[in-house]
């Protein structure tokens, strides 16, 4: 889930900030280090050499200053450590400045700096260029184009398909579940952010994609159009022995409105459970994903985004809840992502619902857009969900109170497990 940002930050002043960041610099350089980002930020000849020098003469001072020695006693390590470093990235500078193949292009090599340095934070968190800013501007408004697969990515490694949705382009194509994605339109996909790809699959227009695919030991150009992937937020069934069967395709509007039109006045006052199917349910919004949880939860408290600073962002579901006396079954699997995680964490903590899939990956988080001056921008991972009774989900996933077999996840494998559960909660 994302957040803009109105914070601005000039390209030297983030490099620097970075730099010292990634080595743990110590903090009793930060006054100074700000004064000469802004110094080096006017000065567009600053030269990579002057750069580290400049940084050597600040640790230097900082070595001598007795806040160091007396008030931060780990910060001398830290300095040593920054100086260790800086000698290493002059090093390579050097070499690439005279025994590289062809004068590199400084503006790519510090744009790859940049999103190198911001991907490797976590999954989430991206460097974003500015079509992809653009993109990500317009999905805030509008759903967009898209293929349907749904990805999962580890640090340096390609991105895996884990999910296709039924109907969509990818599945049309022959895009399958376990498919490594490794290039987009030939480009390489090996160190963007999930956040990014996500991004890139996605268009204001159907235009094609080509997706170039790793599948087992053979390699395959899969050209892909985009087209709406979910017409709908989410489509409600009648199903034997239960209250429905409520697919939420996502939490974006209108799901709010389609609920109290389509699904409460079917399912108020029911006895049997209602089920809420989050299988490849992988995007969303938080205001809309704090007005489902309301449909089944009245709490000033369901939970909260916990911050860098300690603080607690509050999840909260105030009004009447007109669907709370009603039993729920949630189901989940391996691309129940994010916004869908956060629902089936704070059904299943709050007593409301039981669990029936497979553990979910654990991105429940929550991420913040901060511009930079050139148009680009960083998606920054700024908060990560924690449950009512204290349960972080991000890196762990939602555990299931019934697990389903992985050879056995066709719908009728689930509806099996969901009405063998005891009556009631």
């Amino acid at each position: 889930m994302n957040r803009p940002h109105d914070r601005h930050f000039g390209k030297a002043g983030l490099w620097a900030a970075a730099l010292l960041f990634a080595v743990g610099f110590s903090l009793v350089l930060a006054h100074d280090l700000n004064a000469w980002a802004s110094t080096t930020e006017k000065d567009p000849l600053v030269r990579p050499e002057a750069l580290t020098r400049d940084l050597n003469t600040r640790l230097s001072t900082a070595e001598a200053d007795p806040r160091t020695k007396s008030g931060a006693p780990a910060a001398a390590p830290a300095v040593a450590q920054v100086r260790r470093d800086i000698d290493i990235l002059n090093t390579v500078i050097r070499y690439i400045k005279t025994d590289y193949l062809e004068v590199p292009d400084p503006n790519k090599s510090m744009a790859g700096a940049f999103e190198g340095l911001v991907n490797a934070l976590d999954v989430m968190s991206g460097y974003l260029d500015k079509p992809a800013v653009a993109k990500y501007g317009a999905a805030r408004t509008a759903p967009l184009k898209d293929v349907g697969a749904i990805i999962y990515k580890r640090a340096n490694a390609f991105p895996l398909v884990i999910g296709v949705v039924a109907g969509s382009p990818a599945e049309k194509a022959g895009v399958k579940i376990g498919d490594y994605l490794s290039a987009l339109d030939d480009r390489s996909t090996l160190v963007w952010s999930l956040s990014e790809i996500n991004i890139d699959l996605k268009d204001t227009a159907g235009a094609p994609v080509k997706l170039r695919v790793i599948r087992e030991t053979t390699t395959k150009e899969i050209p892909v159009t985009r087209a709406d992937v979910y017409p709908k937020a989410l489509t409600y069934a009648p199903q034997a022995g239960t209250a429905g069967v409520l697919k939420v395709h996502h939490f974006y509007a209108p799901l709010a409105a389609e609920m109290a039109r389509a699904v409460v006045p079917q399912v108020r006052g029911q006895k049997s459970p209602l089920v809420i199917d989050l299988r490849d349910c992988y995007e969303g919004d938080r205001a809309v994903v704090q007005s489902f949880l309301n449909f089944f939860l009245t709490k000033d408290k369901a939970g909260w985004f916990e911050k860098k600073s300690g603080d607690k962002d509050i999840l909260a579901c105030p009004n009447p809840a007109p669907l709370g006396g009603v039993p729920v079954v949630v189901w989940t699997n391996q691309a129940t992502l994010g916004p869908a995680e956060i629902v089936a964490a704070a059904l299943k903590d709050q007593g409301q619902a039981k669990v029936v899939g497979i553990e979910t990956p654990g991105l429940a988080s929550e991420q913040e857009l901060f511009p930079l001056d050139s148009g680009d921008a960083l998606l920054l991972t700024t908060g990560v969900y924690v449950t009512a009774s204290g349960g972080k989900i991000w890196g762990k996933g939602v555990s299931p109170d019934v697990k389903i077999d992985l050879t056995k996840t066709a719908t009728k494998d689930y509806l099996e497990k969901t009405l063998a559960l005891p009556p009631g909660r």
